[in-house]
């Protein structure tokens, strides 16, 4: 018989962010999907609220965070990785491709200590990889379009997509960043898609549409997709995905915390090295006027 998972969800009102507390029913071993440290822009502040809240509902559940799993390198919100390693001993893992995605960000933050080969986490992951958790398995699934980064974790008859999919109303992932593709994320949806009808798909990131919905979401099925999501639901082929997606991500702004995001989220979530007298700044590349 396949071990229950208990799945708990912790939405961040700031970034629209889901994260997920995940273990075997009972079971005494836990993984913490897609942490958020809170972070105040504006005061240059930092909070551990999400990450402790977490943190209390495995205590409540009596278990012990093994993993810390990031589906990417996050650019809308800081990772609380480190914290929650910190106060667990849990291992950060993050899919093998992060290497890239460090080769083309680390010059652009001037981030010389950044290693360019993924060793900042405990565990690269490739597709197909199996990790056990209790009586669990964790199954890596290499899901790249958004970034070429980016991995889903099949757990059971869930699967935790990151930024490929979101709510049937919303549609999918921008392709817009450096690495990302279009053709990619197409065939990386339809890989999730070919799972089971009944598979529930948990994601990454919530914004309510202009008309509808009233509250977030962000639990859905594979079938629910197949027949419902705006961009890529049945009988939509790749051409007509890639050219909607294409022209789509022409007119989206960047993520508000795109540059402070990325350049800690390539580090595992750490902050950038202090300086002599002990300072941390976060670097803020400025483009001269044309």
């Amino acid at each position: 018989m396949t071990a229950r998972t208990d799945i708990e969800a912790f939405f961040d009102r700031h970034t629209n962010t889901v994260s997920y507390l995940v273990s075997e029913q009972d079971g005494a071993a836990a993984a913490i999907i897609d942490p958020v440290l809170g972070y105040d822009h504006a005061r240059g502040t930092v909070d551990t609220n999400s990450a402790d809240a977490m943190l209390a509902a495995a205590t409540a559940r009596g278990c012990r965070v093994e993993w810390i799993l990031e589906t990417h390198a996050h650019a809308d919100h800081l990772s609380a990785a480190p914290y929650l390693k910190a106060k667990t001993g849990a291992k950060v893992a993050i899919g093998e491709h992060i290497a890239e995605v460090q080769s083309v960000f680390a010059p652009v933050f001037g981030a010389k200590d950044v290693s360019g080969t993924g060793a900042e986490f405990d565990r690269l992951l490739a597709d197909g990889d199996d990790v056990p958790l209790g009586a669990l398995r964790i199954e890596v699934m290499h899901t790249p379009g958004h970034t070429p980064a980016c991995v889903s974790y099949r757990i059971g008859d869930a699967v935790f997509v990151g930024d490929t999919l979101f709510m049937p109303d919303f549609g999918t992932a921008r392709t817009d960043f450096p690495g990302g593709d279009a053709h990619a994320l197409y065939r990386s949806i339809r890989k999730i898609l070919a799972l089971p009808g009944t598979t529930r798909l948990f994601l990454c990131h919530d914004y309510l549409p202009t008309t509808g919905r009233d509250r977030h979401a962000w639990a859905t099925t594979v079938a629910t997709q197949r027949a419902h999501n705006i961009h890529v639901h049945d009988g939509i082929s790749e051409e007509q995905f890639v050219h909607m997606r294409q022209r789509r991500d022409k007119d989206l702004p960047p993520p508000a915390l795109l540059l402070p995001s990325v350049q800690v989220n390539i580090r595992a979530g750490q902050m950038p090295p202090p300086t002599a007298d002990g300072q941390t700044f976060l670097r803020i590349p400025v483009r001269p006027a044309a």
